[in-house]
Parts: structure tokens; C-alpha cells; sequence
């Protein structure tokens, strides 16, 4: 199977959504966005307290 077939594959299934194609109503990307930043400066802080030089 070719990278292009299974990209029309793919494309074709994206388009068969139906009735619910677009964005899901209950989530709101700003709380999507904040949470992804507030998860991945949390990651940064263990990170940086695990790697300090001892």
C-alpha cells in the first residue's frame, strides 16, 4: 500500500463525517490551548528540577 493511496483513503474517510463534520460544540480551544501549555510548562519544571547539578 502506497503512502499516496493511503492518503486517499484517509481523505476520503475525513470526508464521510456526515451530519457531526466540524468542530466538537463542548470544546473550546482556548481551554484546549491553556491546557496543553499549563501541561507542558508543568513538564518543563519537573524536567528542570530532576536535572540540576548536584
Amino acid at each position: 500500500m502506497s503512502f499516496h493511496s493511503t492518503a486517499a483513503q484517509l481523505a476520503s474517510l475525513a470526508a464521510e463525517g456526515g451530519e457531526h463534520s466540524g468542530n466538537h460544540e463542548s470544546l473550546s480551544a482556548y481551554l484546549t490551548g491553556g491546557g496543553a501549555l499549563f501541561v507542558l510548562l508543568l513538564l518543563l519544571w519537573i524536567t528542570t528540577r530532576f536535572n540540576r547539578d548536584r
